[in-house]
């Protein structure tokens, strides 16, 4: 089956879950505001430049999905995504998800942000599968810590080979669609890679590929 793949943040997105969850945490005084906010900016600034060490990354954004337990994280995720995540899903990629369907295609959903943030937003652009970097999860709480390997860069390409395995897919005939430099291991995989609104860094390698370039924000 052909398989049609969309990175989410800034792709499906006017925005990135995992930095505004840490913004919508700080409004909630669900952590410290101050230190929080300057640390949530530094590391969104250091993934855009692709500098960004994800593992340090990680130990500071599921601290707290372990310091609450899942009743109140739960409610605090509904509220979230409905009014922080509803209003910058675009109807762009709510229409090119529908005509990859339409085709045929199995669709996925691969991002770098943890699941417990992007489970539910799959849910809500009708997409039934989801690679995305696992928080470890165990007696009923999080523990803090990332469980396999977090679905960034390289590691994308590494999650992606295990669920193509474990699903009994191939990249044969294989879209993706990403707006970062930081996909680009695995835009090169693909059969049709297309750079959806990208950074200056993905639109010249894409044009220097002669690789679509879009954007599913045009009024």
């Amino acid at each position: 089956m052909e398989l049609a793949i969309f990175d989410l943040d800034n792709t499906l997105l006017k925005g990135d879950s995992d930095y505004l969850w840490g913004r919508f945490l700080v409004q909630r005084n669900m952590v410290d505001g101050e230190f929080y906010e300057r640390e949530n900016k530094r590391f969104y600034e250091e993934y855009k430049a692709g500098t960004l060490d994800i593992f340090e990354f990680l130990r500071f954004s599921l601290r707290p999905l372990a310091e609450n337990d899942l009743a109140t994280l739960s409610a605090l995720r509904q509220e979230f995504i409905d009014t922080e995540i509803e209003p910058i899903i675009l109807p762009q990629a709510r229409q090119l998800i529908k005509e990859h369907r339409d085709q045929g295609r199995m669709l996925l959903i691969i991002t770098a942000t943890n699941r417990f943030v992007t489970e539910p937003i799959a849910e809500r652009l009708g997409v039934e599968n989801l690679i995305a970097t696992e928080p470890e999860f165990k007696d009923g709480r999080y523990t803090g810590e990332v469980s396999g390997v977090p679905s960034f860069r390289e590691g994308k390409v590494e999650c992606l080979s295990t669920w193509l395995t474990q699903n009994g897919c191939n990249l044969a005939s294989s879209w993706f669609y990403s707006d970062s430099h930081n996909d680009l291991p695995l835009l090169e995989m693909v059969t049709h890679p297309i750079a959806v609104d990208a950074d200056d860094t993905l639109r010249q390698h894409a044009e220097s590929k002669g690789w679509p370039v879009i954007s599913l924000r045009n009024d």
